[in-house]
């Protein structure tokens, strides 16, 4: 629609009605306007949208507690998760009371997973090194349904469980749904249809007024045949009747 707008205009300049050529440029301009004010609008809304989505996490930083984004959450980090948090990283319990989480987003399992800290020796590694079992993982994403506990980030993002397994699932081509194929044969078939349209009136206009100037014009701006597209030359011959 931009692009007909910008060549019809530019005809009518061409043809010196600057009338007619501003109309359909300040047209043109006016839709590109409005498709950037909603284009604006939409990003905020997703953007505040994303804020509502993401969990927040009670992080203790230099010795001070603090709720952060999710999203700002680092490896290193001590996270104290409660009843009814959403994990935001993958953490190692550092210690527990009657914790459980529920992690059916990312195992499928719909009962909810008893976590308690692994008892270590001194010699053994600290919590930076995550152990081989996971009744002492909390994992990304998963809900705390019972307790609390306090955690310690040893993966986030994409070196997450649940980041790994979204990385695989962006890597498988997505196929064509059936909706997809039918909405593009239906544009396909309304631009053959909008295209032979601009054809038959720019026909019509030749056969019967013998213009084929208002003839392009009005196959460019899909105008009705006995709409009068009046360059500066013709213009003076068009009655009130004829619009």
């Amino acid at each position: 629609m931009f692009e007909l707008l910008i060549v019809a205009s530019v005809i009518y300049f061409f043809l010196g009605d600057i009338g007619w050529g501003v109309i359909l440029a300040a047209s043109a301009f006016t839709t590109v306007l409005i498709a950037i004010v909603q284009e604006s609008r939409t990003e905020r809304v997703l953007e505040a949208l994303r804020d509502l989505a993401s969990p927040r996490a009670l992080v203790v930083r230099d010795g001070v507690s603090r709720r952060i984004p999710g999203r700002e959450v680092v490896r290193g980090d001590i996270v104290v998760v409660s009843e009814g948090d959403r994990v935001p990283a993958d953490t190692l319990l550092l210690s527990s009371s009657d914790l459980a989480v529920d992690e059916s987003l990312l195992t499928g399992e719909s009962l909810p997973v008893e976590k308690q800290p692994e008892v270590r020796l001194p010699t053994e590694p600290g919590p930076t090194h995550p152990p081989a079992t996971n009744t002492s993982k909390l994992f990304a994403a998963t809900l705390a349904v019972r307790g609390h506990a306090v955690a310690e980030v040893f993966a986030t993002g994409v070196q997450s469980e649940i980041g790994k397994i979204g990385k695989t699932l962006g890597a498988i081509a997505p196929e064509t749904s059936l909706l997809q194929l039918q909405v593009r044969r239906l544009v396909r078939t309304l631009a053959a249809i909008g295209i032979g349209l601009s054809i038959l009136v720019l026909v019509l206009y030749v056969l019967l007024r013998g213009s084929w100037l208002d003839g392009l014009l009005g196959g460019v701006t899909r105008e009705s045949p006995s709409r009068c597209h009046c360059s500066q030359r013709s213009f003076r011959s068009c009655s009130p009747s004829s619009w």
